[in-house]
């Protein structure tokens, strides 16, 4: 390696030496003053900035901030997380409401029975397990009659009311307990436990239904059934009946009439009570938050099996036990199928999404349709169509109120799609002629509401005496309007081809203004935009 050589600079003299000291000195004054004024400027741009206008959102000053963010580049300052503005969320409260108590199931059923006359009897048989394969079963869901009526989510059982009569008006017929049984399927609550349990005045096991029940129909002028629900249970029924007419000879009195038991109990479903509407209110929630992390999970490349499963997710991890129905998941021209139900297209940027779910909560059913851009935001063509549909919503919610029928709410839908699907010069000629000659069903297939409540398609009575049934407090309906443009439809632009909106949700009909128990899921142009944003 070769040496350095050896340096001949002379040293410097006092003089240079107490100059240089100087110069340094100032130099270290300069570089502290410097990062002062840096960190000064960074510490004002992470403060909030004062609006005159009260509520209004806070903005950076991006002025400042720039000039603070150079200051640490340089590395005059260490570098500061930076804020992070808030958006939206859904949210489910932490706390769930009350399960319906056994005081309100004793009430239902006094109510029924008020309605049935004297010398009649009603047969409310519950749902029996169903085989999805040899060897597994599908998940029980009790029926909605009987559950409504007793709050008991055992199958194979029949609810028997007989007003007036000595020995006591409400009957079950339950499974016996069974400790082997039990020990694979989990604990039965048994006839013993039932009548307490349920507020009833006698409990037998369903074994033993054959002996006792026929002896409870005889004499009987009517029977209030739920005839086609069930067939193993009518034809059990028939064969009990059939039996005692072949002894009228020797005393024998048969029943009298078979009537439909739904013209009773339907009509009491249509009314929520408190109770329900509380839980109906958390089913709502659930379902918000759920389309909320829809909105917040979806892009372009996913699968729309993937945001079915964040729909499942949230539903659960809330408390309900499954969705209310079937999730429609469709992306582009898929959202057209109304009923779509395959859910395993990939999802495409540039393609809205439709989104149609809703979670059970404790039996009740939430029906909430959401519409948005994969790739978090409309096109112009998208937002056009989008507008018309949302216009729609508003025009029929406002329409659900006292004194209106059920029907006003769909002729305000239709009215406002026509005139915009005129304005998008999708129809042709007049708004009336549009409606009159039926030209709008190619694009606007489906009405806009029905009952909601136990089941996603509750009972209830649409019309009364041939006429649409005016709305009443406690009713709850949805509104779902939508534009639905086929994809191989030939006379409009290729814009609008392929392209499906719908925007659902759950209303109720109060004393005063209808009141929408979905309005957390995200549903304007602006409140979209801004949840996509917020990704997982």
């Amino acid at each position: 390696m070769p040496q350095k050589k050896e340096s001949k600079i002379k040293a410097p003299s006092a003089k240079s030496a107490a100059k240089a000291k100087v110069r340094t000195k100032a130099k270290a004054q300069v570089k502290e003053k410097a990062k002062k004024k840096a960190k000064e400027k960074v510490k004002k741009a992470k403060a909030p900035v004062s609006r005159a206008k009260a509520g209004a959102p806070v903005r950076k000053p991006a002025k400042k901030l720039a000039s603070a963010k150079a200051a640490v580049k340089k590395g005059t300052v260490r570098k500061v997380a930076k804020p992070r503005s808030a958006k939206p969320v859904a949210v489910v409260p932490a706390s769930p409401p009350p399960r319906i108590g056994r005081q309100e199931y004793q009430r239902r059923r006094l109510r029924l029975m008020a309605m049935m006359e004297p010398g009649t009897i009603a047969l409310i048989p519950a749902a029996k397990i169903a085989k999805r394969t040899r060897v597994t079963d599908y998940p029980f869901r009790q029926d909605s009659d009987f559950y409504y009526l007793t709050g008991f989510e055992e199958p194979g059982g029949v609810l028997v009311l007989t007003p007036d009569r000595e020995h006591g008006e409400v009957i079950l017929f339950c499974e016996e307990r069974d400790p082997l049984k039990e020990q694979w399927d989990g604990e039965i609550l048994g006839p013993e436990r039932a009548i307490e349990a349920l507020g009833l005045d006698d409990a037998f096991p369903v074994a033993d239904m054959h002996d006792i029940l026929p002896g409870l129909l005889e004499g009987r002028e009517r029977i209030y059934i739920t005839l086609g629900e069930y067939a193993a249970f009518d034809a059990q029924l028939m064969s009990w009946v059939q039996r005692m007419r072949t002894r009228e000879s020797g005393g024998a009195i048969p029943p009298g009439e078979f009537v439909a038991l739904k013209h009773l109990l339907h009509e009491m479903r249509l009314y929520k009570s408190a109770s329900e509407i509380r839980l109906m209110e958390r089913a709502a929630q659930i379902s918000a938050s759920a389309h909320a992390r829809a909105m917040r999970a979806c892009g372009p490349g996913l699968n729309e099996s993937q945001l079915e499963a964040e729909l499942v997710y949230e539903f659960m991890r809330h408390g309900a036990k499954s969705p209310a129905y079937p999730s429609i998941v469709g992306g582009g021209a898929n959202a057209c199928v109304m009923h779509y139900a395959a859910n395993n297209a990939p999802l495409k940027r540039g393609d809205l999404l439709l989104i149609d779910a809703g979670a059970e909560y404790q039996h009740y059913a939430s029906d909430i349709t959401r519409t948005f851009p994969v790739a978090g935001k409309f096109n112009a063509s998208q937002q056009a169509l989008y507008e018309v549909v949302l216009n729609a919503q508003a025009e029929a919610i406002a329409t659900a109120r006292l004194g209106n029928h059920f029907d006003m709410p769909h002729q305000a839908a239709l009215r406002a799609l026509v005139q915009g699907l005129v304005d998008l010069k999708l129809l042709k000629g007049s708004v009336d002629e549009a409606i009159d000659s039926g030209a709008y069903r190619t694009f606007c297939p489906s009405k806009t509401s029905h009952w909601l409540g136990i089941d996603v398609h509750d009972a209830g009575d649409y019309r009364v005496g041939g006429a649409w049934r005016e709305f009443e407090a406690g009713m709850v309906i949805t509104v779902e309007p939508g534009i639905y443009v086929p994809a191989d439809l030939p006379d409009v632009a290729a814009k609008w081809r392929g392209m499906g909106v719908r925007i659902e949700d759950e209303v109720l009909i109060t004393r005063d203004s209808p009141r929408v128990l979905t309005e957390a899921a995200p549903k304007s142009v602006k409140d979209i935009h801004a949840m996509m944003r917020r990704k997982l």
